[in-house]
């Protein structure tokens, strides 16, 4: 029979652990949704995109990361520029199986190119604030994971090169005062960010269901002297009311 003492010390083994990353890079693209061809990105890293961050640093089945709120901690630059991109992509995994299954079939790159415009953000710097939360695989303490995630951030290690939206745009990455150490970040960038921006809907998580489907749901975003405050839930479908030029992505929101 367990202790009152044992038992306090695993419901603080198991208790959700703060963790802070700060990434920056030359090139960044969130994209936004609404808009079908061009990319355009948003004015702030998404939770999405900080969560492919962690998990590029230190991804296991037996813990989540949920990330809270992100920093900027540099004003919003812009940047524009075309590139050659293909017009088609494998978009299910039906379309994957039948291209696999035609040997015959032959794709030409040259043929199927075409130019599109990226609106960009450029020389971009962010302070993740993030917990580590334990998943039903998880039979470990989470400070071990904790202190296995911070011991790789402060090393640099990771599994893949995280990247800013785009796998292009890589991201470099530190504990906090990194990226002021490495000359990203100065004193002054913190006056050029405005007191309030409002940004709109924005991808809070994707819920995967069965048969290789997906939902999406979405929170409004507003930038508070640069700080994205990440809700612990997201809007109802209902308040979303369908988000525009994001029909693919919603099509899973009345499955079974």
């Amino acid at each position: 029979m367990k202790t009152v003492h044992t038992r306090q010390r695993e419901e603080r083994a198991s208790r959700p652990l703060h963790v802070q990353v700060e990434a920056w890079g030359p090139l960044a693209c969130f994209t936004r949704p609404e808009l079908k061809v061009e990319r355009v990105s948003y004015p702030t890293m998404t939770p999405s995109a900080a969560r492919g961050l962690l998990e590029a640093i230190l991804w296991k089945p037996e813990i989540t990361y949920r990330v809270e709120r992100i920093e900027q901690l540099k004003p919003v630059q812009w940047t524009s520029f075309r590139r050659n991109e293909v017009n088609k992509s494998i978009v299910t995994k039906k379309t994957y199986e039948d291209l696999r299954a035609n040997n015959g079939y032959r794709y030409d790159v040259a043929e199927d190119r075409g130019q599109r415009v990226t609106v960009a953000l450029r020389d971009v710097a962010y302070r993740i604030h993030a917990t580590i939360n334990a998943t039903d695989r998880c039979t470990a303490p989470l400070p071990k994971y904790r202190d296995q995630f911070d011991r790789r951030l402060n090393r640099g290690a990771c599994f893949e090169q995280p990247h800013f939206g785009c796998r292009e745009f890589a991201a470099f990455f530190g504990p906090r005062g990194s990226a002021e150490e490495a000359g990203a970040v100065t004193a002054a960038d913190h006056a050029g960010i405005p007191p309030i921006d409002e940004i709109g809907l924005m991808l809070h998580h994707i819920e995967y269901l069965p048969k290789g489907q997906e939902r999406y749901h979405w929170f409004r975003a507003s930038l508070e002297r640069g700080v994205l405050h990440v809700p612990d839930r997201a809007l109802a479908s209902a308040q979303v009311g369908g988000m525009p030029g994001a029909e693919s992505r919603v099509s899973a929101e009345g499955a079974d």
